[in-house]
């Protein structure tokens, strides 16, 4: 990463102690502290995918579409309407006016076409498929000029942008997507300031020896340039991370004045600093601690619907994964039930495929692999192979997700299970930030890994689509029966038959056992009682705004401070 700023951790502290006695929704003078489980990886939407960057970025940047509060419905929000063509190939949007840049600069549909023809001329160093993840699968992929092994312009969803006058643009594609709307929604296809990307170099810089993109520029550490309710104002890895408000905003003014993310790891940690006051909330409760925060006045549980999966990578391009054989013994080894009734605390549902009941398109016929340890030794035999067979399974240190709240937890459990089921697990270990998530990507995280996803909009698209649309190099699979299911089922206009054609993928993808799902956790956030307006969001971070939160009715509490001294004088 570029140089970050740095700030003194005096100051860290007294802004957080500041924090705790704020109160107001007037907007003035209030902050509110927010604990995360890390440090964003960085924040120029188009090179993350990790939930920590998404949750910040949501706040400063917006796109042409965005999903209404609350719900996986899709809405204006830069553009006010839209139409397509009959053939379904461009998408005509009549943009906002008086929008600007937290820089001054102004939005309009030559700063939407430079974001597309950014996105879509990426060099090389780029095109990697951990540090471009969503502009793949948003559209595909497909750049201008593409490195070895990347996605060309024919692969590609887009085909080209026209600013047809100051206020008006169209997206050509190269083919129907019946997904177009929900996919403008997410956060790394938000649109951000041209001038600023160009002045702070946002391209600059290189691959490392992971594949992994290193930005020498500083325009994802120190100025990321939106259009939203909040502005960036300056980062300190490990410490925190400041918004404040954008008083210049086109809709209605955020209500706090700043937001702090304060990375805080532990789960433990992070209760334990909402209960003092150091924070006044955080994401990713650990089941085993919802009794405590319900059981206080002072706190209050928020709840997102399970649109997310918790799964076992495997990695078909590490011998032995290639055969079917042994990730069928992968799957009968590991012990589903057991990992949920354990570390879940009745908030998980078991999967037994790629996405959960509530998205349309789930199969209930999928094939499904019983937890039987005895199988699997028969399994890994009639594939030859001679028992116990080595292999490295990878998780993540310093984090928790919706989908996985202890990862180290769950990683011991398997582990136990397939060293009992003929395996030899070599643990390996790497920070969610800013590595592990790259290394899954890329296809350098063991033969099995842990990961998961949570939803970025209610479709099969986003899930199934997502991983196994086109050869992705963390699963190692290239089948191109599934790739084709999948790229129909993303341009059929009749909802039946789009249907049909998931249920059939879906079959497929079992059948094939890329990876073994194990979870749909119910998630879960929580906060000082005092706060108000927060609405969560079926998809998580990428549809929760914090410009609707308040912190609690400053006059309430002046009144009975009074209240108190006059009794006390008496």
């Amino acid at each position: 990463m570029g140089k970050l700023r740095l700030l003194l951790l005096a100051a860290v502290a007294a802004l957080a102690v500041g924090a705790v006695g704020c109160g107001g929704g007037d907007g003035d003078g209030d902050t509110l502290v927010f604990g995360t489980a890390s440090d964003p990886t960085a924040l120029d939407g188009a090179l993350i995918s990790d939930g920590e960057s998404i949750r910040v970025l949501y706040q400063m940047t917006e796109g042409l579409t965005r999903l209404a509060p609350g719900t996986s419905d899709v809405e204006p929000s830069l553009a006010t309407d839209w139409e397509a063509s009959e053939d379904g190939r461009a998408w005509t949007f009549n943009l906002r006016e008086d929008v600007t840049f937290h820089d001054g600069e102004p939005f309009n549909a030559e700063a939407v076409c430079f974001n597309f023809d950014r996105w879509f001329n990426f060099p090389p160093a780029l095109q990697g498929d951990s540090t471009t993840y969503y502009w793949q699968y948003g559209f595909g992929g497909g750049f201008a000029n593409p490195g070895e092994g990347s996605p060309t312009a024919e692969d590609s969803l887009y085909a080209s942008c026209e600013a047809v006058d100051e206020l008006t643009v169209t997206l050509n594609l190269n083919r129907p997507s019946a997904t177009i709307l929900s996919t403008l929604t997410l956060p790394s296809l938000h649109i951000v300031s041209p001038a600023a990307l160009e002045e702070y170099e946002a391209d600059a810089g290189a691959q490392n020896e992971d594949g992994l993109f290193q930005p020498s520029g500083t325009y994802a550490t120190e100025h990321p340039t939106g259009t939203g309710p909040y502005k960036f104002e300056s980062w300190t890895v490990g410490e925190q991370l400041v918004l404040t408000r954008n008083d210049d905003y086109w809709g209605e003014q955020a209500e706090v004045e700043e937001i702090i993310f304060r990375p805080i790891p532990d789960n433990a940690a992070r209760l334990q600093a909402l209960q003092t006051g150091e924070i006044q909330g955080y994401d990713l409760v650990e089941p085993q601690d919802v009794p405590t925060i319900e059981g206080d006045s002072d706190l209050q549980l928020l709840e997102r619907p399970p649109f997310n999966v918790g799964y076992i990578t495997i990695n078909q391009a590490k011998p032995p994964m290639d055969n079917r054989l042994v990730r069928q013994a992968v799957a009968h080894a590991i012990n589903k039930q057991e990992v949920v009734d354990s570390f879940y605390g009745g908030r998980g549902i078991v999967a037994i495929q790629f996405m959960p009941q509530e998205i349309f398109g789930y199969a209930e016929d999928v094939p499904t692999y019983e937890y039987n340890p005895q199988r699997s030794r028969e399994l890994l035999q009639q594939a030859g192979l001679t028992i116990p067979v080595e292999i490295e399974f990878f998780y993540p240190t310093d984090v928790s997700r919706d989908y996985m709240p202890d990862p180290k937890r769950n990683f011991e459990a398997f582990a136990a299970n397939l060293n009992a089921a003929g395996f030899r697990v070599t643990p390996r270990t790497a920070p969610w930030s800013p590595t592990y998530v790259g290394l899954v990507n890329d296809g350098n995280a063991g033969h099995l890994n842990l990961i998961g996803w949570i939803a970025d909009f209610a479709d099969p698209d986003n899930f199934i689509g997502t991983f196994f649309q086109t050869p992705a190099a963390q699963f190692g699979m290239n089948e191109p029966e599934i790739h084709d299911l999948l790229n129909r089922a993303e341009i059929e206009p009749d909802q039946a038959r789009r249907e049909e054609l998931y249920q059939q993928a879906n079959r497929l993808i079992m059948e094939n056992i890329p990876g073994v799902p194990y979870v749909h956790a119910t998630a879960a956030l929580a906060m000082n009682a005092e706060i108000q307006g927060f609405v969560p969001s079926p998809v998580g971070v990428g549809g929760e705004s914090f410009a609707t939160v308040t912190l609690g009715d400053e006059d309430t509490d002046d009144e009975t401070d009074e209240t108190e001294t006059e009794e006390t004088e008496e």
